[in-house]
């Protein structure tokens, strides 16, 4: 516990058993660091300094009676799209939230392991864009290089965790909002099988495209998180088999045979690949077959699958909307959106959710080759600061496709992925914004895709990758410098 730099979750819960340091002690550090950041990184809508230090001298008290749980007295911040009773749950919308009274079933979990909630993370308008800006907090950025986004939607959360101002943090998924923060934050983030973590007090979340995730600086923790979290409330629409994910951490995965995938399901509208993502990509699927996996380019059969996402989507978000407390104050193009969605409500929003089971067999019939997909987690490295925030809804959903075409279809089937950190990319673009080389200072990530229920498999690979390329030992710098191994 002597480095400066942020412990992970797991070396905080063993320090913290050990009697090496104290849960005030933590709070206390997390506390000062968001204090010291937050002008700057911004990744926090609420900061719960008075309860936090509370509930860690709460947690001290448990430590010396001799009791242990897996998260006792460890700080940890969620989204702001998670009810922490108490708080407000604005969701990147402007207004007066009142607070609410209980904890949604995600946090009721992450509390009853015995974390420390220091806050609630940014997030944009409802979830519903790659970046983390908004007139109702300003704009969160990325702590690789300040000038661009962290992504989003999870783009709090993702900030805080590669700022190290915490060692871990939930998010949510609905179109790659946990692992397109994770891949430009140089993150391990966990977008599990749909209903693996609870969404309660939703029985599902925008018509069962959004699920509940981690991110954190390396598999352990990201998987330690998740397994504190999983399980269900009796309202869940979704139950999938209880898991041990953090046991296949340190599992041997054995040869698997993995499908390298570097085209994007079709969208109607361009989507390249920048050059220096798929070089960092296809790098991976080197060090993958060095390791003495069989690495082959292959494609899914996603066919039209866009057609079933932009209902669930838009459907999803209106039920958003028309449950928030100050619609007026909601952007146009979250009003506009909303409105699509009650049109596509009836009828084409229960054609879509049918022919999820078609398209499970469709795509999953990959996996008759292959135990894994490796894929892009983006096309585009992160975009500068306001490049999204202030366009109209047309060029924002054709600026989204651009950047971030890979992630949502696993969203669609409700399968597993899991970013891994790719390397870095240059930060200055081309006057058409390709990245020059691969050399600089700005994250990428690659995705690791399964079937159903198969955390476990994704997890023992990622571990494997992340023991031979050693990304965690990675932190950021000040502002645009080169990224630096840690002492």
């Amino acid at each position: 516990m002597a480095s400066d730099r942020t412990p992970g979750l797991a070396e905080c819960a063993r320090a913290l058993a050990a009697g090496e340091v104290t849960s005030r002690e933590l709070v206390e550090r997390a506390l000062a660091r968001i204090e010291a950041t937050q002008s700057s990184v911004n990744a926090f809508r609420v900061v719960r300094a008075e309860a936090a230090l509370a509930e860690a001298e709460s947690a001290d008290k448990e430590l010396a009676a001799g009791m242990r749980r897996p998260l006792l007295g460890v700080p940890v911040a969620v989204k702001d799209d998670m009810d922490v009773a108490g708080e407000p749950t604005a969701f990147g919308c402007r207004g007066d939230f009142p607070p609410v009274t209980e904890d949604g079933e995600a946090v009721r979990r992450l509390r009853a392991a015995g974390a420390v909630i220091v806050g609630k993370t940014n997030t944009c308008e409802l979830g519903q864009w790659p970046f983390t800006e908004g007139p109702a907090f300003g704009a969160t950025r990325n702590p690789w290089h300040p000038g661009h986004t962290p992504g989003g939607s999870s783009g709090g959360s993702a900030a805080a965790v590669a700022a190290g101002l915490v060692p871990a943090a939930l998010g949510s998924d609905g179109a790659g909002s946990v692992r397109i923060p994770a891949a430009w934050t140089h993150l391990v983030g966990i977008k599990p099988q749909r209903g693996r973590i609870s969404t309660w007090p939703r029985p599902e979340s925008f018509q069962g495209i959004t699920v509940n995730g981690t991110l954190a600086r390396t598999v352990a923790d990201a998987a330690l998180l998740l397994d504190v979290t999983s399980g269900n409330h009796d309202g869940d629409l979704h139950r999938p088999p209880a898991l041990d994910v953090s046991a296949a951490v340190g599992r041997d995965p054995g040869r698997l045979r993995i499908a390298l995938s570097l085209k994007p399901p079709f969208t109607a509208m361009p989507t390249p690949l920048d050059p220096g993502i798929r070089e960092r990509v296809r790098a991976l699927g080197e060090r993958l077959a060095a390791l003495g996996h069989v690495v082959e380019e292959a494609e899914p059969r996603y066919g039209q699958i866009g057609l079933t996402f932009v209902p669930r989507a838009t459907a999803g978000l209106a039920e958003q909307v028309r449950d928030a407390p100050f619609p007026e104050l909601l952007d146009a193009r979250t009003r506009d959106a909303a409105r699509l969605g009650r049109l596509l409500g009836g009828a084409p929003l229960r054609v879509a959710r049918r022919a999820e089971a078609a398209l499970h067999r469709r795509v999953g019939a990959l996996f008759a080759s292959y135990d894994v997909i490796l894929a892009p987690t983006t096309a585009t490295p992160p975009p500068r600061i306001g490049t999204l925030a202030n366009m109209n809804g047309w060029n924002t959903d054709r600026a989204m496709i651009a950047a971030c075409p890979y992630a949502w279809p696993w969203n669609v089937l409700g399968w597993p992925g899991v970013n891994v950190p790719a390397g870095f990319v240059d930060g200055s673009t081309s006057p058409a914004g390709r990245t020059r080389d691969v050399g600089g200072t700005l994250p990428v990530g690659a995705q690791l895709l399964g079937p159903a229920n198969s955390e476990p498999l994704l997890v023992s690979l990622a571990a494997q990758l992340e023991a031979d390329l050693r990304w965690h030992q990675m932190w950021p710098q000040n502002g645009n410098e080169a990224p630096t191994a840690a002492a």
